[in-house]
């Protein structure tokens, strides 16, 4: 095959068989739990049956008695041994100025347990079933305490308090825009729609559950996990250990989906550190999927009222909203920006809307904390502005796609500046408009409309217009390369791939600028020894680490150009470069890739490259839904989905339908299959 046909076939924009799935789909992942160690010991992990209670004693004298427990840890010993606690919210603050409050949050609840499935004690053992029974003869005497698990009863006079200094429960709060001007225009409207909404709980239940192995190499403690962000998780482990994270190795193989809920360090994380370092042993724990219902990070969980105030035509003049965030028992510092922050960055979405008014309250209750999941924060904006869009449309007697077509920001506008001072830099999205509508063939939903109630049916539809930012505010990103002589291209990066394919679209960038085939390109990830960075969230990867994996690549060539042209004895302009070869223009000597790599010291040619973007990126769509609804049942159908979608240049072109069409089936999957509940009268 010449070179020109080899990245025609491999290179960006073209369809490739994945690289990662020949393993995976042979059975040969490495996942944390496919990993053990010698002589490793099991954690399994007590767990608050209560909502609020507080714990006067724990009696670990029958579990230690139990065959094969080693030991059994409490969060007194941490507390004792002068572990640190996870971080809580950060800039922002409570109404009268003050910090944000929450109670502190710590690998094994000490003194008070907060929710149901809080670890409170773990115990270790050589087998997981000794720690099992272990686990089952503990005895702990708790005082239960009243609870309040609705984030509306958690903010009324009288609740349960959770944390002194947050008496009220609101760990903090926070406003945007301008709230006289949008009171002015409320006066001046025509028209004001309102709604109460609701964005539920989520539980994320990626197809691999969280888990975590301790060793020790020497005096380094090595963690392998199912991680997102490998370094993030090796600095946070370090600082709660106070130890210098120069002692810590975050490992990280293959990952059954992350979703945003695998982008810290959990506390069962810590407890199984600690143990291998007291113990002097490796460690092991693997969580069951009930535990990942009880003690992973949820998502969503935003009550809202909303109102927009639009003139005769239909323009909308202002958007306001007031909502409450219930971020759990301890207020993170991941779920408290994404609600208070993150969020309400899209919540004027790809409308003119010139002016808004948002107050949004962090709100501490009796359940699990949430976190990052699916979008973090954008979707419950999106949601919220659509709905608000619906009924406007209904209440001025206009065609949804209408009233979305009179606000939609024309791409005169651009670069344009939202309410929000965020600025899109690029978009057309009236043609998004145009495009999915004739797709969905909006025209001829009267007539599957009529077909429908003859069959004893409703049909219904929506279309709907969004946008989404990118990149974590995470700009930066430093990749290395590594030319061996051994036939191959290694490139390390310390985004993580979690399933979504992301190895595929680096090894197609590379095959652009070293024209080899793409079996010859390695992509590693997952080894904070290699590298730190932000790791993979916020749907950064491709877009920071992909751009500085381009540069880094062509800086490894031009470096490869200059030693071949040293082993050629002649001046790099005279050299040409194509299918792994350094060619003398008008000539035939030349001198393969790794050749040349083979003539240097160690048989590599090694660079790191660091390169930053210049802010987020703004991709946007247009979708429709068409739904037939069996009003005996209540059975809701899909029968149509629509989409078009403006994703910027395209890598990978089935891993980008993949992610569309997979962020569809999520959102259905909430929208219609999804909600997690707690009991409000015992939590």
């Amino acid at each position: 095959m010449s070179a020109l046909q080899h990245v025609a076939r491999f290179g960006s924009g073209r369809e490739v068989p994945r690289v990662e799935d020949a393993a995976l789909v042979r059975g040969r992942g490495r996942f944390v739990d496919d990993f053990s160690a010698p002589g490793q010991l099991h954690v399994v992990f007590a767990r608050s049956l209560h909502a609020h209670a507080r714990i006067r004693a724990i009696d670990t004298a029958a579990a230690l008695a139990v065959p094969g427990v080693v030991a059994v840890i409490t969060g007194a010993e941490l507390v004792q041994a002068g572990l640190g606690t996870f971080g809580g919210p950060r800039g922002v603050t409570r109404a009268d100025g003050q910090p944000a409050a929450s109670p502190p949050a710590r690998a094994l609840a000490y003194e008070v347990v907060r929710y149901v499935g809080e670890p409170v004690a773990a115990i270790v053992a050589e087998t997981k079933a000794a720690a099992k029974a272990g686990r089952d003869a503990l005895l702990i005497d708790y005082e239960e305490l009243p609870a309040v698990v609705d984030v509306k009863a958690a903010v009324a006079p009288g609740a349960p308090v959770l944390w002194p200094e947050a008496p009220d429960n609101v760990a903090a709060e926070i406003r945007h825009g301008d709230a006289a001007a949008v009171e002015q225009a409320f006066r001046e409207a025509a028209h004001i729609v309102t709604l109460e909404l609701t964005n539920q709980r989520l539980a994320a239940a990626p197809m691999e559950p969280r888990g975590a192995l301790a060793t020790l190499d020497g005096e380094r403690l090595v963690l392998r996990l199912s991680s997102q962000m490998p370094s993030g998780a090796r600095d946070t482990l370090a600082g709660i250990l106070n130890i210098p994270k120069e002692s810590v190795r975050v490992l990280v193989g293959d990952v059954g989906g992350g979703f945003g809920m695998k982008t810290g360090l959990y506390p069962e994380d810590v407890v199984v550190a600690y143990c291998a370092r007291k113990l002097q042993r490796p460690v092991k724990w693997t969580a069951e999927r009930s535990e990942e219902f009880l003690g992973a990070l949820a998502g969503r969980d935003l009550v809202s009222h909303a109102e927009l105030a639009l003139d005769a035509q239909g323009k909308v003049l202002a958007l306001r909203i007031r909502s409450l965030a219930n971020v759990g028992a301890y207020a993170l510092t991941t779920g408290v920006a994404i609600q208070l922050i993150i969020g309400p960055w899209v919540s004027t979405s790809v409308y003119d809307i010139p002016r808004v008014d948002e107050h949004i309250k962090a709100v501490l209750t009796n359940t699990t904390p949430t976190g990052a999941y699916r979008g973090a924060g954008r979707p419950e904006n999106i949601y919220i502005i659509e709905r608000l869009m619906d009924r406007a449309a209904h209440a001025l007697g206009l065609p949804p796609e209408e009233i979305r077509r009179r606000n939609l920001i024309q791409p005169g506008q651009m670069p344009y500046r939202n309410a929000m001072g965020q600025t899109y830099d690029s978009g057309n999205f009236p043609a998004l408009l145009a495009q999915c509508l004739p797709l969905a063939d909006w025209e001829g939903f009267a007539a599957r409309a009529e077909q429908s109630r003859a069959r004893g049916r409703l049909r219904g539809r929506s279309v709907v217009t969004f946008l989404e930012w990118t990149s974590g505010n995470a700009f930066e990103e430093r990749v290395t390369v590594t030319i061996a002589a051994d036939g191959y291209v290694e490139i390390f990066t310390a985004t993580q791939a979690m399933g979504q394919g992301i190895a595929t679209s680096y090894a197609q960038l590379a095959v652009d600028v070293f024209d080899v085939p793409i079996d010859r390109i390695r992509i590693v990830q997952g080894d904070s020894d290699r590298g730190s960075g932000f790791g993979s969230a916020g749907s950064r990867s491709l877009f920071t680490a992909g751009s500085t994996l381009v540069a880094a690549s062509r800086n490894a060539l031009e470096e490869s150009r200059r030693l071949a042209a040293q082993a050629l004895e002649v001046a790099e302009p005279d050299l040409e470069y194509a299918g792994g070869e350094f060619r003398v223009a008008g000539t035939d000597r030349k001198i393969g890739l790794f050749e040349v790599a083979a003539r240097q010291s160690g048989g590599v040619i090694f660079t790191e490259t660091t390169t930053r973007v210049d802010g987020p990126s703004w991709p946007n769509g247009c979708h429709v839904c068409e739904v037939e609804v069996d009003p005996e049942t209540g059975t809701v159908s899909v029968d149509r989905y629509v989409s078009v979608n403006d994703v910027g240049r395209v890598i990978s072109p089935a891993i980008v339908r993949g992610q569309l069409e997979g962020g569809a089936v999520q959102g259905i999957g909430q929208a219609l299959c999804e909600l997690v509940v707690y009991d409000h009268a015992s939590g």
